[in-house]
């Protein structure tokens, strides 16, 4: 791990954060880091608002959206609701097709196969609207490159309204209306928007036409704070206030739907970690092992008992999922070993018969274990495709843009993506791929970095400074839980390993008369560095410990050394 310390900020601006919002230095200190300078920057961190949402119609092409809608409900019109099969789409979809549904009887959904369609706007979706008599697609998540299947759909005389996140490319498809923040020609304020984001954005839009209040579209932030934390988009701005009011959704009075999966789930209080690690690979599990629009049922259905069936369908597809992920991730790992590729700068496997709907967990988890740029190919068809995933700080869409020679189509982000490509050029690609990425990525980041926020004494971890340190979430890219750092650590003398692998540390550590309790996943291996009376330091986060029904304050341990 590298351990890297945050630079200190300016002393009389956290002074002066400290005194007007009467919080001591380290907390001051945490939120200039955050970019928060002033009493107003803290209120509304702290406090977030619905107010403080920006108006849709500043989204370019957001009234021609609307507009399109309007006219098709009038005219009743057959809608379609598109979007991608994992978990933004999904959402996205539910989201969509339920507020349409309240406003028109004529609106259906559509979720591409992902083995016999694959990603995005597919000529199988736009001849299925056409042979149902269906004039207008709203497509979520999906559609920003869809040039040639817009183009298709405009001869069938279908119009297109896209709501994407993805990068454009050179050129805008010719949609009717084509919401998109990161569109260079779109000012819109906040550029970070999930798809669900946009999708819920454009509900917005319509409810200011239809007299309604950004109240009355709390119900459906439930499905946005999911696609939220599955998507890995920051949580700052407009989506921190999003994530905030959907987890109080979530916890209050979710849909039917949420309520049917978290009955298997015993937690009282989800947090944006749970969503993510919780809720959200049983939607994705419908995609990747069955069909996406099992999930869309489920998150759309209003009577529990159905729900409860639908959520039980799904967790046999989460269970298959976890079975097949495992699976392909040791054999992937074995094909590294056989073919000697441990000291390349990038990963890249394949496997005609892996399953196309987990090769993307399988390179996050290929990535922990060798940490470096990986891509897990797979047979889709008469090509291959791949899921990508980068190591933190590089750009992994720009480095597949470099090799675009050899690639068929791609699209995503800066730390995930996907391509296909012709089984001819898997070779050539896989070269290029090395050469791209070993002479453009800065070597450090090829090893783990550990951030630290700030150094901390153990007397001034107290609850009252947990407390407001609580206040801080939800937590995710842009505003990560803060994470500490105390040297001179002893153990106290009870460390050891647990889990069913034995690979999670539990210890108890002490410093000048004070000692606390600290769990530290997947550390096991460090258990030699804190035995024996050794001094070492600790990076970690701060959370809270439930034993017997008492709660005490731990130390989640993020590294040793």
């Amino acid at each position: 791990m590298r351990w890297t310390l945050q630079p200190r900020p300016d002393a009389t601006t956290i002074q002066h954060l400290a005194e007007a919002l009467n919080v001591d230095s380290i907390i001051a200190s945490l939120l200039v880091q955050r970019g928060i300078t002033t009493f107003d920057q803290a209120k509304k961190f702290f406090r977030p608002s619905l107010e403080d949402l920006h108006d849709p119609f500043l989204m370019k092409d957001m009234n021609l959206a609307v507009s399109r809608i309007h006219e098709a409900i009038a005219a009743g019109e057959k809608i379609l609701v598109y979007g991608d099969y994992d978990v933004d789409g999904t959402t996205s979809v539910a989201l969509m097709s339920s507020y349409l549904a309240t406003l028109s009887p004529y609106v259906t959904t559509y979720i591409p196969d992902r083995y016999n369609e694959g990603y995005g706007v597919s000529y199988t979706g736009i001849d299925y609207a056409h042979d149902n008599d269906i004039s207008l697609i709203v497509a979520l998540d999906c559609g920003i490159k869809a040039i040639e299947k817009v183009a298709y759909a405009k001869s069938k005389e279908i119009d297109f309204i896209i709501c994407d996140h993805h990068r454009p490319g050179d050129k805008i498809p010719d949609a009717v209306a084509v919401l998109d923040p990161k569109r260079e020609d779109c000012e819109y304020p906040y550029k970070e928007l999930c798809g669900c984001g946009v999708g819920f954005k454009l509900i917005q839009a319509l409810a200011k036409e239809q007299e309604q209040t950004i109240h009355d579209l709390l119900p459906y932030l439930d499905l946005v704070v999911t696609a939220i934390g599955a998507d890995i988009v920051p949580i700052t701005g407009e989506n921190r206030v999003l994530a905030y009011f959907g987890l109080q959704v979530i916890n209050s009075n979710p849909r039917i739907g949420f309520k049917a999966m978290l009955s298997q789930v015993k937690k009282e209080t989800l947090t944006i970690t749970d969503v993510v690690f919780m809720i959200a690979p049983r939607i994705n599990a419908a995609g990747r092992m069955k069909h996406g629009l099992h999930a869309v049922n489920l998150l759309t259905e209003q009577n529990l008992k159905t729900a409860l069936q639908f959520a039980s369908e799904i967790e046999h597809y989460n269970s298959d999922r976890k079975e097949a992920d495992k699976s392909i991730t040791q054999k992937a790992l074995q094909q590294i070993l056989e073919n000697q590729e441990e000291d390349k700068y990038t990963t890249v496997v394949y496997e005609d018969n892996w399953h196309k709907g987990v090769i993307g967990i399988v390179a996050s988890r290929l990535t922990e274990t060798y940490y470096r740029p990986t891509l897990v190919f797979t047979k889709s068809g008469d090509k291959l495709a791949a899921s990508a995933r980068s190591v933190k700080g590089f750009d992994v869409y720009n480095a597949l843009h470099a090799c675009s020679e050899h690639i068929e189509q791609f699209g995503g982000h800066k730390y995930a993506a996907g391509l296909t490509l012709h089984e001819d050029q898997y070779h050539l690609f896989k070269q290029k791929f090395e050469d791209v990425v070993s002479s453009t990525i800065d070597k450090k980041l090829l090893v783990p970095e550990v951030l630290i926020d700030k150094e901390i004494e153990l007397d001034q971890i107290t609850p009252k400074f947990y407390r407001i340190l609580k206040q801080f979430a939800p937590f995710g890219p842009g505003n990560m839980a803060p994470v500490f750092m105390t040297k001179g650590l002893q153990d106290t003398g009870y460390a050891k390993c647990v889990g069913a692998d034995q690979k999670h540390l539990k210890c108890r550590v002490q410093k000048d008369n004070i000692a606390i309790g600290a769990i530290g996943f997947n550390l096991g291996k460090n258990y030699d560095l804190v035995t024996g009376k050794q001094y070492f330091k600790a990076a970690f986060c701060i959370d809270e410990n439930e034993w017997n029904g008492e709660i005490s304050l731990q130390l989640n341990l993020k590294a040793i050394n």
